[in-house]
């Protein structure tokens, strides 16, 4: 794992030891460019899922890759930025795993796994995910399925986490979280998890959005 920070901070007391990762290290292939720094209502996707975590976490940092738009926002933002270990399979537990360890060297108990393009996810979302989580895991589900990117790991996963990528391997990210007897959380609306994968997705969420307000 890499980690590009200014200067080394520590999780404290506060907050219950509790730090919060945004999955931003995506090619966004059908977006077009990077969707983590698309601009939505006068605000990029990231800062949206970085300002979400905030409210139920010490510390936030992003899993992004190297040298890309996303790590040169986050660093403007003042955010520690985790980059996937060199050789590993591409995927959402390669940002897990870095999340982990960067968690337990800031001295936090839990992680909270948020991905960079919801924006219109619950607002009690990672306030319920952590309550159930207690000391183990917890992720989301809707009627439509699991939300394993919307979840909580505890430190002591590392090790499993660590495991499971091994030889280059990336099996699905909900089968880990089961393994570790995560909770499921219910959300009954399966439209507030929606991912943003191209520009008219992006025009969409923002009228709804737009409409709320």
């Amino acid at each position: 794992m890499i980690v590009t920070e200014s200067p080394v901070k520590r999780v404290e007391n506060g907050r219950g030891g509790l730090v919060g990762l945004v999955i931003a290290a995506g090619r966004s292939r059908r977006f077009g460019t990077e969707k983590a720094v698309a601009d939505l209502l006068g605000k990029p996707l990231l800062v949206w899922a970085v300002e979400r975590l905030r409210r139920s976490c010490a510390l936030v940092a992003v899993n992004a890759r190297p040298g890309s738009e996303t790590e040169r926002l986050a660093l403007t933002c003042d955010l520690s930025v985790l980059h996937d270990a060199p050789g590993e399979a591409e995927g959402v537990l390669a940002g897990v795993k870095a999340g982990l360890a960067w968690a337990d060297r800031v001295g936090a108990r839990a992680l909270a796994v948020s991905p960079c393009d919801a924006p219109l996810l619950p607002d009690d979302l990672f306030e319920r995910l952590i309550r159930a989580a207690g000391e183990g895991a917890a992720l989301a589900e809707t009627p439509d399925g699991r939300q394993p990117l919307c979840s909580v790991w505890p430190v002591t996963a590392l090790p499993t986490v660590t495991a499971a990528l091994a030889g280059g391997a990336h099996p699905p990210t909900w089968r880990l979280l089961d393994g570790l007897g995560a909770a499921r959380v219910a959300f009954a609306d399966p439209a507030a998890f929606a991912n943003i994968n191209t520009r008219a997705d992006l025009e969409e969420v923002a009228t709804r959005l737009d409409y709320q307000r």
